[in-house]
């Protein structure tokens, strides 16, 4: 994968229902690429010693820790029903639209079960799908 800066896609943080949020600042067509999610590489004995909610895992030895701000990424919520899929290419991990999004929409993509587990069931999920329901 080639992308560069100018290949990704205009996104905002703004409030949503479940803090902040990473939304659409323009229409992203189906299979766009949106960006990547970016971080400090560690092992995964480090990414058990530190903890925290922005772990990425890119492999069985390395996680990618997204803390920190500049990866905008880290904003995108979790969703029953996303609207975003993460992929891994060549040792990055990489966000793309799984149908087309309008602008103002929240990009979201699925946490996985483990995530999901240990961070969200207790507290009930947030996404619009997921509140929908109530």
């Amino acid at each position: 994968m080639n992308k560069s800066k100018k290949d990704k896609k205009k996104v905002k943080v703004k409030r949503s229902t479940a803090g902040l949020g990473l939304f659409a600042d323009e229409p992203i067509s189906r299979n766009d690429f949106i960006l990547e999610y970016t971080g400090e590489q560690i092992s995964t004995s480090e990414a058990d010693r530190r903890g925290g909610k922005y772990l990425f895992e890119l492999s069985d030895s390395v996680v990618i820790d997204g803390k920190g701000r500049e990866n905008i990424a880290r904003y995108i919520n979790h969703s029953c029903k996303p609207n975003c899929e993460t992929d891994t290419v060549r040792g990055r991990i990489i966000i793309t639209a799984r149908k087309n999004i309008q602008t103002g929409e929240e990009l979201t993509y699925d946490y996985g079960k483990e995530y999901f587990d240990d961070f969200i069931k207790e507290a009930g999920c947030l996404c619009s799908h997921c509140l929908s329901k109530k």
